[in-house]
C-alpha cells in the first residue's frame, strides 16, 4: 500500500486469498460504473485462476473485447454482463450488488479524507 495520504479500497475476499490488489476506486469523481463492474469481473475471474481466452471463449467475445471490459474502457450491454456473470458463476445480483458498495466506499473515502501521510483502508466484503 502507498502512504501518500490517499485511501485505499481492498476488496476483503482477494485480501484473504493473499492476492492484494492496487487502489480499486481512483481518487478525484466517482467512477464510471462500466470501470466498477470491469474491475469486479476482472477480480472475480482472477480470483477463479482463469484467463481471459477461457472466459472470452465461454462467453462467445473476443479476448481482446473482455480485457477492455475489465479496463472500463467498454461499455457492455446488459446482455453482455449477463453472459460474462454466467461464464464467471457470479450471479448479476452480486455484480450490482458490489458495485453500489465499491461506489458508496469511495463517497464515503472522498468525504472524509484521510490523515496525514497515512492512507486509509476500508475492506470490502462482497
Amino acid at each position: 500500500m502507498e502512504a501518500s495520504g490517499r485511501s485505499v479500497v481492498i476488496d476483503i475476499r482477494t485480501r484473504r486469498a493473499g492476492k492484494e490488489r492496487g487502489p480499486a476506486i481512483p481518487d478525484g469523481p466517482d467512477p464510471l460504473l462500466r470501470a466498477v463492474y470491469g474491475e469486479i469481473l476482472r477480480d472475480e475471474r482472477l480470483d477463479q485462476d482463469r484467463t481471459l481466452d477461457d472466459v472470452a471463449r465461454a462467453v462467445g467475445m473476443s479476448k481482446q473485447y473482455l480485457s477492455e471490459v475489465e479496463r472500463g474502457r467498454k461499455e457492455p450491454s446488459s446482455e453482455m454482463l449477463h453472459s460474462v456473470c454466467d461464464a464467471l458463476g457470479l450471479p448479476i445480483e452480486q455484480l450490482l450488488t458490489r458495485a453500489v458498495r465499491r461506489i458508496t466506499a469511495s463517497r464515503r473515502i472522498a468525504t472524509r479524507g484521510s490523515s496525514a501521510g497515512t492512507p486509509r483502508v476500508l475492506l470490502l466484503a462482497a
